[in-house]
């Protein structure tokens, strides 16, 4: 069993000694969508690089749902999602800092020759791997955009 997989069985035991029954429920969530994927992929355990895939999916649709009961005025809702960020985001990987991740952009557009907008695809093929649950990569995309635009 991956150590993130173990941590977030962990958090959820400590969670339900403390009857804390929202935060079980997104643990819950947590663990059923890690599972749903095991299944899916015909896999005993997934490894701690495959878990991180999953919470940034997760996340992501978490943010999407913020934005549309947000948009919505549907309060009660959004807090309920940005509550489940806020669990899910407990077990991701510490995010780089800015200036890190403008020194790992700058080096991916030097080091694949990128001088133009056409060359988007090569800079970002180079920092996906590297950046994976690090970086929001929609903000990395506009910046790389933004810095092959300059």
């Amino acid at each position: 069993m991956s150590q993130l997989k173990q941590a977030i069985a962990d958090a959820t035991k400590v969670a339900m000694k403390a009857r804390d029954k929202a935060r079980v429920a997104a643990l819950r969530l947590v663990g059923a969508e890690i599972k749903r994927v095991e299944v899916d992929e015909r896999v005993d355990a997934l490894t701690d690089e495959q878990v991180v895939d999953v919470l940034n999916r997760m996340l992501k649709q978490r943010k999407d749902s913020l934005q549309q009961f947000t948009d919505a005025n549907r309060m009660d809702l959004a807090e309920k999602e940005q509550f489940e960020i806020d669990v899910i985001g407990d077990f991701m990987p510490e995010p780089l800092s800015a200036e890190a991740l403008e020194a790992a952009i700058a080096q991916a557009i030097a080091e694949t020759g990128a001088s133009s907008p056409k060359d988007m695809g090569k800079v970002m093929g180079k920092l996906r791997e590297p950046l994976k649950g690090k970086a929001d990569m929609g903000a990395v995309s506009a910046r790389v955009k933004a810095l092959l635009n300059a």
